[in-house]
């Protein structure tokens, strides 16, 4: 699969893998801004992606930026649909108890390519017993 990006900023970067094994590619800024405890502000990559049909792009966090910094990606993971021609944006939230800036060319997020499946969807009268019933939201401990 080749996955294609239009750059509609001239300080764009391709996402790229730090690893040759990674499932996450970076997404780079194209903004400067600070963010200050507890804002949250929707940052730009400068790039248009042309996904394919039946697959998504996943926007999730950075360890780093969230251990080291508090900085996290509010929505993760944002899902990109293959059908979305507008410019791929990550919208960070500080987390952390300090101002964080924000540099044009800085990692701001990572980005993982995955499979669409769509179900057909039909209506039933008829919900089986299983073992798990309705338990959740902390039924099983913590």
């Amino acid at each position: 699969m080749t996955l294609r990006f239009k750059k509609v900023h001239p300080d764009a970067v391709l996402p790229s893998y730090a690893h040759p094994s990674d499932a996450g590619m970076d997404l780079r800024s194209v903004d400067d801004l600070t963010l200050a405890p507890g804002q949250r502000a929707l940052v730009h990559t400068g790039l248009v992606m042309l996904l394919p049909p039946l697959y998504e792009a996943q926007v999730r966090p950075r360890s780093g930026l969230a251990l080291k910094n508090g900085v996290t990606v509010l929505n993760t993971p944002g899902t990109i649909d293959s059908g979305y021609r507008g410019e791929v944006g990550v919208i960070l939230i500080n987390l952390g108890q300090a101002a964080f800036d924000v540099r044009k060319g800085d990692k701001i997020a990572q980005m993982v390519i995955a499979p669409v499946t769509q179900p057909n969807i039909e209506e039933t009268d008829v919900v089986d017993e299983t073992d798990r019933g309705s338990g959740g939201f902390g039924s099983t401990g913590v």
